[in-house]
């Protein structure tokens, strides 16, 4: 059993590949629970407009999700929902929709509602020219409560190498102020075989623009597990990347999983890195970030000390959604656009999947809800509980009883009973009145959480991505 282990202050995280090889199984990435498998066609709009008007009653702020769909090309190894074409007049007939959707949701929540939270994902939302842009932001505004001060998380993901560098200026005019960068790998040999290309030059002229006009945060997703990688080629990769000093970072495993994105059968299966490849790189990237100042969040993601995700970690008020970690919680959000998912009061919502249903449902004046879940109380319960360790590595027995007025002990009976060679293995430990994750654990937290999880048992025909 080899263990190594990196410190920076509370993002101290211990590699022992004993455990990992035991117990890195497939599971959830939890941004939700349940998770999506669960949501089912016989929830409504009726559903939807009730937990709006809960949601109403409670008065919570709104976070706001907007899915754009276009790409010019295609990346072999997405997973998203998207819609591949270079006819840019695609997009203008699907932002109609998108603003009355805006429009119909805007009707039914109240309108002093604060917007703390604002995302704009895909596909690659730049696709659409900064006009474009203008117009869905002004739609945004005329609806719903925008913030003017620059307090709220108002974030963008973009693709460096499809993006002109004056856009940067248009999207902090429009109140954006974190970018997200789809950088994934420097390495030539990896981009043609992924079919994604940017430059750290490209990389870098966007991030320095970024730092001109105030943006708060910059962050980089990487993928490692790609056709050609290995830990010497994504070494120069994690140099670049350090050098232009991200703010975030979020370090994806590839799930290659053709069987449900059929794009991914363009990948050359036997370039893949070998399971053991792909956990060296792991462990590697883990600790070089870590050595150059960064702290582990969890599940994949890493923050400079200073940043707002780190500093909520260490307060105890970071959270976790769709879109990943996240500092502003208790707020419901509201998603418009092709497949997004809605979080309000108890239930999720997702649109139509394809846009033509998403479009025809828009144009027949209906809310394009194509199914949900409501939450029983069960369901919040757990969700909290896996909320808390996830972001927390921590959870307190007497807080959850206090919210839901049950005995911990007694209700989780069953699940303490099977954390237990978990325990007896380091990977947590569990006290009279609180579960702690080890610093082994950290990196196992997806299967720690899975012991809450009320339907994996039942769930034999999904099908995950590996934990590591």
């Amino acid at each position: 059993m080899t263990s190594s282990h990196s410190s920076v202050g509370s993002s101290s995280v211990v590699w022992d590949r004993g455990l990992i090889d035991r117990y890195d199984l497939s599971g959830p990435r939890y941004t939700s629970y349940p998770t999506a498998p669960q949501f089912h066609e016989q929830f409504g709009e009726a559903e939807l407009q009730s937990a709006i008007e809960r949601s109403n009653a409670a008065g919570r702020p709104l976070s706001l999700y907007f899915h754009i769909p276009f790409c010019v090309t295609v990346c072999y190894y997405c997973a998203c929902n998207k819609i591949i074409t270079a006819n840019r007049k695609r997009a203008m007939p699907y932002l109609e929709r998108l603003i009355e959707e805006v429009a119909m949701q805007g009707r039914l929540f109240d309108r002093s509602r604060p917007v703390h939270q604002l995302h704009w994902g895909g596909g690659t939302p730049t696709y659409i020219s900064d006009d474009e842009k203008r117009l869905l932001m002004a739609a945004t505004r005329e609806h719903f409560n925008l913030l003017d001060d620059d307090t709220g998380e108002y974030s963008i993901e973009i693709h460096p190498g499809e993006m002109d560098v004056s856009t940067i200026a248009c999207l902090r005019e429009l109140g954006f102020n974190r970018l997200s960068m789809g950088v994934q790998d420097f390495d030539p040999v990896v981009q043609k075989a992924v079919n994604r290309f940017n430059s750290v030059d490209e990389v870098r002229e966007l991030v320095d623009a970024a730092r001109v006009e105030g943006f708060h945060s910059v962050s980089m997703d990487l993928i490692y597990g790609l056709p050609h990688q290995s830990w010497q080629t994504f070494t120069s990769t994690l140099d670049s990347i350090i050098d232009l000093n991200p703010d975030r970072l979020s370090v994806f495993n590839y799930a290659h999983m053709p069987h449900l994105f059929k794009v991914q059968k363009q990948l050359d299966e036997s370039a893949l890195p070998s399971p053991d490849e792909k956990l060296l790189m792991m462990e590697r990237i883990t600790e070089k970030l870590l050595d150059a100042g960064y702290v582990y969040i969890g599940m994949d993601h890493f923050a400079k000390p200073g940043d707002e995700l780190a500093i909520a970690q260490r307060e105890g008020v970071l959270q976790r959604n769709f879109q990943g970690y996240s500092t502003h919680g208790g707020c419901d959000l509201v998603a418009f656009g092709v497949s997004s998912i809605s979080a309000i009061d108890n239930v999720f919502a997702q649109n139509h999947k394809q846009i033509d249903d998403y479009q025809g449902a828009v144009d027949s004046g209906d809310l394009p809800v194509a199914r949900g879940f409501e939450l029983s109380d069960d369901d919040l319960l757990r969700q909290e509980v896996i909320k808390q360790l996830i972001c927390h590595f921590e959870l307190n027995f007497a807080d959850i009883n206090k919210q839901f007025a049950i005995s911990f002990k007694e209700y989780f009976a069953e699940e303490l009973e099977q954390l237990k060679p978990m325990a007896d293995d380091g990977l947590v430990d569990i006290g009279e009145d609180n579960i702690r994750v080890s610093l082994a654990g950290r990196l196992l937290i997806r299967r720690i959480c899975m012991t809450f999880d009320a339907y994996i048992k039942k769930s034999t025909e999904i099908r995950y991505s590996k934990i590591i």
